[in-house]
């Protein structure tokens, strides 16, 4: 990245986050991270993330929601960022169906506060957390950045579809390159508490019954964290141009004639739900009792990445096999937990 390179990371305590901070630190970078450290899920998780690096002389942290207008902003002003990275968001599918404001505030107010300061502030790159869950009810395999993208399943969904819709608009009207980022479920040491892998990974440490929705046959394109963080840090560098090719009669909703471009990073090779939890049993050493209930609202049965664009762009397509990255969690787990 270079030490030139002054990066801001929204979400900067959150699982892809912290991981992306110690990454860029290692390479020279000078981080300022922005967190609200919100009790969506356990918060000292979130500040034992932090404390892997928060005492790294090259990093700033601000604790702030992407709500706060005039800190967002006051941020921008102090630190002038060559690079902004935004993680931040209210996360989770069913949760969304819960609580919809809290999505729309981060989501989507809080973008705008990031696409301000940006504008107002000259930055040269902006890269954003997109999500897989923006394919809805394209049934196409796999899921390609260049299908239409119009049928959100649930408002967390919509929420990041409109992100993508902001952040081309500020490309068109003021120039500003934006690479948007579809993450393909996302696994690894550190998670998010109320993902699946962790959620699995305790109930059957503790005898335990868990949830297992689709009756197990649900498929994930389960994308291993260092690896989402191995294409962030390559696409920091490609910094999105015009595609001369681009037609408004055929238009190709994954670039754009303004400086605008989606990726998606997913492990392009999905996994059935049950062999999942086959996995995370021998990892543990224990079978799990398992409560098969039907699909939910929002969720969708399968995800699959077409990774063409990121191969073909900056050389990287995610391979870690899920048997490897998940031995890897379930040790993080026991060692952070105290399990024996």
């Amino acid at each position: 990245m270079g030490n030139t390179q002054k990066v801001l990371i929204t979400g900067a305590a959150g699982f892809i986050g912290s991981h992306l901070a110690i990454r860029l630190l290692s390479e020279g970078a000078e981080v300022v991270g922005i967190d609200n450290l919100n009790d969506y899920y356990d918060v000292q998780l979130k500040k034992d993330r932090l404390a892997r690096f928060h005492d790294h002389p090259n990093f700033t942290f601000v604790q702030a929601s992407l709500e706060d207008r005039e800190l967002v902003e006051r941020t921008f002003a102090e630190h002038e960022f060559d690079t902004v990275i935004n993680l931040a968001a209210q996360a989770g599918v069913r949760y969304s169906l819960e609580n919809p404001r809290a999505y729309i505030d981060s989501n989507v107010v809080g973008f705008l506060n990031i696409l301000e300061g940006c504008r107002h502030h000259k930055v040269k790159h902006l890269i954003y957390a997109s999500s897989s869950s923006v394919y809805g009810a394209n049934t196409k395999m796999p899921f390609s950045v260049h299908q239409n993208v119009d049928h959100p399943l649930s408002l967390y969904a919509a929420t990041k579809k409109s992100n993508e819709l902001m952040a081309h608009t500020y490309s068109n009207l003021f120039g500003l390159p934006t690479t948007g980022l579809r993450f393909f479920t996302v696994y690894g040491p550190w998670g998010r508490p109320d993902m699946a892998l962790f959620l699995f990974t305790k109930a059957i440490l503790e005898g335990k019954p868990i949830k297992v929705f689709n009756n197990g046959e649900m498929k994930r394109d389960f994308t291993f964290v260092d690896d989402i963080v191995e294409g962030i840090a390559r696409l920091t560098h490609k910094i999105p141009e015009p595609d001369p090719q681009w037609s408004g009669d055929a238009p190709d909703p994954g670039t754009s004639y303004a400086p605008y471009k989606i990726y998606n990073i997913g492990n392009n090779s999905p996994v059935q739900l049950s062999y999942f939890i086959e996995t995370i049993e021998k990892a543990v050493g224990k079978t799990a009792i398992k409560e098969l209930l039907p699909l939910q609202d929002g969720d969708v049965p399968a995800t699959f990445a077409n990774v063409d664009d990121l191969m073909r762009d900056v050389d990287f397509k995610p391979a870690t096999p899920i048997e490897a990255g998940i031995g890897q969690f379930v040790a993080w787990y026991k060692d952070y937990y105290g399990v024996n």
